[in-house]
């Protein structure tokens, strides 16, 4: 008789893919600014419309990429 064959006891690893453009993960959050991330020394801001991440120009100062996002968001909710 040939022997029993083992199961395969792998762990199922859940792979859940990222929405671009996403904020990178060598991107860091700028304190006080809500959609704010600093990316290679300049400012850009990522806004969440429906199910994408909808993604600024680079801009110098964080003010100017938060005005960006807050614009985006307002725009967003004409349309729905």
């Amino acid at each position: 008789m040939k022997p029993l064959r083992q199961h395969n006891n792998r762990p199922v690893i859940s792979y859940v893919p990222r929405v671009e453009p996403a904020p990178p993960d060598h991107a860091s959050k700028v304190d006080g600014f809500r959609d704010v991330w600093l990316l290679r020394g300049k400012y850009v801001a990522f806004v969440l419309m429906g199910d994408r991440f909808q993604r600024s120009q680079p801009f110098t100062g964080p003010e100017s990429a938060q005005r960006w996002a807050a614009q985006m968001r307002q725009e967003g909710e004409v349309e729905e």
